[in-house]
């Protein structure tokens, strides 16, 4: 199966990791993405490797290390790479979430640019001694912000151990979304699957089984890339367990016919 069902533990932040883990294998996924903001901050050994455990013995696994560390950034605002890490390590994450810097691709300087993917190639390759894959998050305010920035870092930065999560940006088309997909689908690692609608200035949540005919085609096309790799649930409607259940539910039907 190229697809494993997941949850991305930012989306219930409130809950303590043992309350989460119970939900998560209550609802049918597999694995879980912890967050680095609440969950297991870094450099709190002791707490990933508590979650881990907690994980473990849920029957889950953790799909990855969601940090908030930010290239070119986080280092001289006081938060060592190294630190995210040994934590992730701790946590037993096979991969760990950054972000492509802090300012939107159409803002940045050439300089700064520089800065950010000189970092990447840097962090991948700290990340490659511990085994463990690094990852960009594919999202606003960053330079994977669009199709066109996110693949000119990619192959500015063609560490073999730097890829990219993909996520459907929030306003752009079912073609626009497939296109860019297409473009990161040598360095995909994980998807953040959700439905949202941005009629407006404002972002709208709705069930997942409203986006069907839009997951259909990106699974579709995920599914061509011959490896596995976790599909995590992010931010369900309302913030409603029995949503989740319901999302998790549509997410494993999906998959199975993607299998």
């Amino acid at each position: 199966m190229p697809f494993i069902p997941g949850l991305v533990s930012v989306s219930f932040r409130p809950l303590a990791p043992d309350a989460l883990a119970a939900l998560a294998a209550r609802v049918g996924v597999q694995a879980i993405e912890w967050g680095g903001d609440i969950h297991v901050p870094p450099g709190d050994l002791a707490r990933a490797r508590e979650v881990a455990t907690i994980t473990a013995d849920h029957g889950l696994s953790t799909a990855c290390y969601g940090s908030y560390y930010r290239l070119g950034v986080s280092e001289t605002d006081g938060l060592a790479f190294g630190t995210v890490l040994e934590t992730a390590t701790a946590l037993g994450a096979p991969s760990i979430r950054v972000w492509a810097g802090n300012t939107p691709s159409a803002d940045i300087s050439e300089a700064d640019r520089r800065t950010v993917t000189e970092d990447a190639v840097r962090c991948a390759e700290a990340a490659a001694q511990a085994g463990i894959k690094l990852a960009l998050e594919y999202h606003g305010g960053t330079l994977t912000d669009c199709d066109a920035s996110a693949v000119r870092l990619l192959n500015e930065a063609p560490h073999p151990n730097l890829y990219t999560l993909w996520q459907p940006i929030n306003g752009e088309t079912r073609e626009n979304n497939l296109t860019a997909l297409r473009h990161v689908l040598p360095r995909l690692l994980n998807l953040h699957v959700f439905h949202w609608t941005k009629p407006a200035a404002d972002i709208i949540r709705h069930p997942l089984a409203e986006g069907a005919d839009n997951w259909a085609a990106y699974l579709g096309l995920a599914a061509k890339a011959p490896c596995e790799r976790y599909c995590l649930l992010e931010f369900v409607l309302n913030d409603d367990p029995e949503q989740l259940a319901t999302d998790a539910a549509t997410l494993r039907e999906w998959l199975h016919h993607n299998g």
